[in-house]
């Protein structure tokens, strides 16, 4: 799903060039669930943001779901972002004179789907906000907004998902049982997602860890999540909601 070949992305700064990531390179098979870890300033979304075509490197490529990101130009990026991407973000980035329903209903409205509305009450209920539809998001905790962000990522029912610091904003208990729920769904969905997250403790429920410092790949390997499965999200999706 993605392929990533010596990405390096550097920065004019005065007169030297800042290099924030330098010579990259993995693959992401479709259906995965990876967390990209480091601290700040290690160019973890900086990555993020060339993985998504939101950003071109200054060398090497990104391929998504075949597609060369580096041949396109930026109307091609980003149909094939509204094709095949969905974003969800700390913020949560909702619009905050639209219902819970109505949020998560906008990216299905834009391509004309004519069974927005239900399909929008199908993701909330799946989501745990089945009898918050109608709820503005200053009438949602912060959880319950992240949930409906989760819903309108699925909306368009995207090959790959994109989730940038998703629990930043959250405690810690409530960030366990979002990415957990956002693990039940790439298993239930076969959507490859990869979420950037400096909580080590959070990337243990993904499949995959791959850590950077200063810009480089320092560690790629399997969690034990992987192995464990559906028993951890379970767990943790089984306690209080937030």
């Amino acid at each position: 799903m993605l392929v990533a070949r010596e990405l390096s992305k550097e920065y004019q700064s005065g007169t030297s060039r800042l290099a924030v990531l330098q010579d990259v390179s993995f693959d992401i098979p479709q259906g995965a669930f990876v967390a990209i870890v480091g601290p700040s300033g290690s160019g973890k979304t900086t990555l993020l943001g060339l993985l998504a075509g939101l950003d071109l490197p200054s060398h090497g490529t990104v391929q998504l779901d075949g597609a060369d990101l580096t041949r396109l130009d930026e109307d091609a990026r980003a149909k094939l972002r509204g094709e095949k991407v969905g974003f969800i973000f700390q913020s949560f980035q909702l619009i905050p004179t639209l219902t819970a329903a109505e949020n998560v209903q906008v990216p299905l409205e834009l391509r004309g789907d004519s069974d927005a509305a239900e399909r929008a009450r199908d993701l909330l209920a799946r989501v745990g906000l089945g009898d918050r539809t109608g709820h503005f998001p200053n009438q949602l905790s912060g959880g319950e907004q992240q949930r409906v962000a989760i819903a309108r990522a699925f909306a368009n029912q995207p090959r790959v998902l994109f989730a940038d610091e998703p629990t930043g904003n959250l405690d810690g208990a409530t960030g366990a049982r979002i990415v957990a729920l956002l693990d039940e769904l790439n298993r239930e969905s076969g959507a490859t997602v990869v979420i950037v997250t400096h909580d080590l403790e959070l990337a243990e429920h993904a499949q995959r860890i791959i850590r950077l410092a200063d810009g480089v790949v320092v560690e790629d390997r399997a969690t034990a999540g992987a192995a464990m499965g559906a028993a951890g999200a379970m767990g943790a999706l089984g306690a209080a909601t937030p």
